[in-house]
């Protein structure tokens, strides 16, 4: 996509970092940024993937880790950290 010339582009300056979070259920580690309330990025490993109770339980059942959206239980896990403070919520 091209700019408009002479239109400023701004970094994104805010200081984030990511947080492990180990969900309650299995012990899957994730690395967790809140960028609002509504974006969560979270960063798997292999290791994390091969060690969640809901994606092993849906490749058993024929399916593909790719494509399940999200593990309810580290969401809950997550959503956990960030009412504890662990996981800090970055402003806009």
């Amino acid at each position: 996509m091209e700019r408009a010339p002479g239109v400023a582009v701004r970094a994104d300056e805010r200081p984030w970092r990511y947080v492990a979070v180990e969900c309650e259920r299995c012990g899957a580690s994730v690395d967790v940024a809140k960028f609002s309330l509504q974006h969560t990025s979270v960063q798997w490993s292999a290791e994390a993937v091969l060690r969640c109770t809901e994606f092993s339980a849906q490749v058993a059942e024929g399916g593909t880790s790719a494509l399940i959206a999200t593990c309810a239980s580290l969401r809950a896990s997550i959503e956990r950290a960030v009412a504890s403070g662990r996981v800090e919520v970055l402003p806009p």
